[in-house]
């Protein structure tokens, strides 16, 4: 019988288990992270408005008993006009002891990739900030950003956790 538990020992790179990533979408492009972050998935609902928060910040909600802050990646990411359509979906994500909610246009699906599977990002000369990408991966014909999201959710520049927390 095979199972599907990922050891630690140390095997060659190539030789690694696949690791499962949620893929969504935001404007044309497609994402993945670690599923391992993923605690639901929800339909969007109007959050709460906070005075005076970035404007990707779109309010919070109230997740059984837990206060969850909204990000809203499309306005993070200035992926230009946002519209909330019936697909328009928040990902629940435990990061670094906290729960965030992201919006995204739709969730596609779970797929598994290995580490050989995974491209380096591409440099762009200090243009562009890829801290946040893991790399690029390419399944069949779709080419999916990796994300680190919960260094992406834990950076200063989210104001989501306290510095000396992160």
């Amino acid at each position: 019988m095979e199972t599907t538990t990922q050891t630690t020992s140390a095997a060659p790179e190539g030789d690694l288990p696949a690791s499962e990533y949620l893929t969504f979408t935001l404007g044309s492009e497609e994402y993945a992270i670690d599923i391992l972050k993923v605690q639901e998935i929800r339909g969007y609902e109007r959050p709460t408005l906070i005075a005076n928060t970035p404007p990707f910040i779109k309010g919070v909600i109230n997740l059984r008993g837990t206060i969850v802050p909204i990000v809203d990646l499309r306005i993070k990411f200035n992926l230009g006009r946002i519209e909330y359509t019936p697909f328009t979906v928040v990902i629940i994500l435990n990061v670094a002891g906290r729960v965030i909610g992201t919006v995204v246009d739709s969730v596609s699906d779970v797929i598994a990739l290995t580490r050989s599977q995974i491209r380096p990002a591409p440099d762009f000369s200090g243009s562009f900030d890829t801290q946040y990408i893991l790399g690029l991966a390419t399944l069949d014909d779709r080419m999916m950003i990796v994300t680190d999201i919960e260094r992406l959710m834990t950076s200063a520049d989210m104001e989501l956790i306290d510095s000396a927390a992160a």
